[in-house]
């Protein structure tokens, strides 16, 4: 295998030279020892979606180059779970896949690289979707809207949603048998897809021009603290107080990039990490109350009940 620089400071390998072996149900992409440590994990879920767990830490700056013909024209998500990464196409388009949002791409063709920072570890969960997969579920008029241009094209970038987080560590962590492995990943990836792509629809893209990155930084730390102090929130005051805006302007963001209001979305958090202590631990249904920031057991099984639709004790026995 043949690795040249790029330029004096960045050494570049080309995708097609990676080494590429199948290893149980994915094909597994690996950086050579010499460029330090990193690999893809490709999961083709069905004809149509294909998966890939990225995961870098290069030894020096690197470019990995790639070419994509005009028959393979697809939408890609990726979501940036840890640090970040930049594609440089050769025309000068530059696009940077940074941690906490999620970009979604059309890619009818396109010859660039992919850069990594030295030993900085990235890790990226990337969806591709043909054209088959667009026409069945959002209809050739629409998808052919989508790709209305060649190249590359960013048609959305927002901080990932904390439903598509808690899909993409499943994904990542998840325990199921062998046999019903490839139905667990088709479930999660689609639940992931389905609040990812939201974005798309006529009505949210109208509105993308009044919200800048501004905004979207705003979105994505106030998320972030949510998701750390669940137990414990900030009010909606304090919170808007700490990420540095207002509290109708920070149920505006929040409307737009999640759908959801600040009470809403700390809602889900709660009953999602509730739902995983249960289904995980077999803990008592008091102890997942109290873990998730209830102070009263009742209140949080009505809660947990209008959410799914199940009780928390139902789920403990299953």
């Amino acid at each position: 295998m043949e690795i040249q620089h790029a330029t004096a400071t960045r050494w570049s390998i080309s995708s097609d030279e990676l080494q590429l072996h199948r290893q149980k149900d994915c094909l597994h992409q690996s950086l050579p020892k010499s460029l330090g440590l990193g690999h893809s994990a490709i999961f083709q879920l069905d004809q149509d979606l294909s998966y890939i767990e990225t995961r870098y830490t290069p030894s020096k700056d690197l470019a990995v180059l790639s070419r994509i013909g005009d028959q393979e024209s697809r939408l890609v998500v990726t979501l940036g779970l840890k640090g970040q990464s930049c594609f440089v196409g050769n025309s000068g388009d530059e696009l940077v896949f940074r941690e906490g949002y999620t970009a979604i791409t059309t890619i009818q063709s396109s010859i660039g690289e992919r850069q990594y920072q030295a030993h900085k570890a990235t890790m990226q969960l990337r969806f591709a979707l043909n054209k088959n997969w667009l026409d069945r579920y959002f209809g050739e008029d629409k998808t052919a809207q989508l790709f209305n241009k060649k190249g590359m094209q960013l048609l959305s970038y927002q901080p990932i949603s904390p439903q598509a987080m808690y899909a993409a560590q499943q994904l990542l962590n998840g325990k199921v048998s062998k046999e019903t492995n490839r139905i667990f990943m088709h479930g999660q990836a689609m639940s992931l897809l389905a609040s990812e792509l939201s974005p798309l629809s006529e009505d949210k893209r109208r509105d993308s021009s009044r919200l800048d990155q501004n905004n979207a930084a705003i979105a994505k730390l106030a998320r972030d603290i949510l998701m750390r102090e669940f137990r414990n929130p900030p009010s909606v005051k304090d919170l808007s107080k700490r990420v540095g805006t207002n509290q109708f302007k920070l149920k505006q963001v929040f409307h737009h990039f999640f759908s959801n209001t600040p009470y809403g979305l700390l809602l889900e958090i709660r009953m999602n990490n509730a739902y995983q202590l249960l289904a995980s631990t077999g803990c008592q249904v008091s102890v997942a109350a109290d873990l998730v920031g209830y102070s009263h057991a009742s209140n949080f099984s009505s809660a947990f009940i209008k959410h799914f639709g199940v009780s928390p004790k139902a789920l403990k026995k299953h």
